[in-house]
């Protein structure tokens, strides 16, 4: 089962939520807000797969939504879904999370 560490204060992870669940994507969600050890674990997975994070960290994301599926780490949530061949993507509009409140 995926594993998915974000924040109810993302628009991008509640969007993420909102299409594995219209999808019926079997998914345990961790909000790193709710408790430190959820933030703990997420952090060890951005401190040690910077293959994944890298690009992210440079502008200043904090790399949310998180998934982890057995060993693979990823951010690209919409890849996923589409890799599964679903294409008609939910987005719930919210307000922007970016210091320059262009985006997350």
């Amino acid at each position: 089962m995926l594993k998915v560490y974000g924040s109810k204060m993302c628009p991008d992870c509640r969007n993420c939520e909102l299409n594995f669940n219209k999808f019926n994507i079997e998914y345990e969600y961790f909000d790193i807000n709710e408790s430190l050890k959820n933030l703990k674990q997420f952090l060890i997975y951005r401190d040690t797969k910077p293959e994944v994070f890298e690009r992210l960290v440079k502008i200043h994301d904090i790399g949310i939504p998180c998934i982890v599926d057995n060993d693979d780490v990823f951010t690209d949530w919409e890849g996923y879904l589409k890799k599964l061949g679903h294409s008609d993507l939910e987005y719930e509009m919210g307000e922007a999370c970016s210091l320059d409140h262009k985006g997350c």
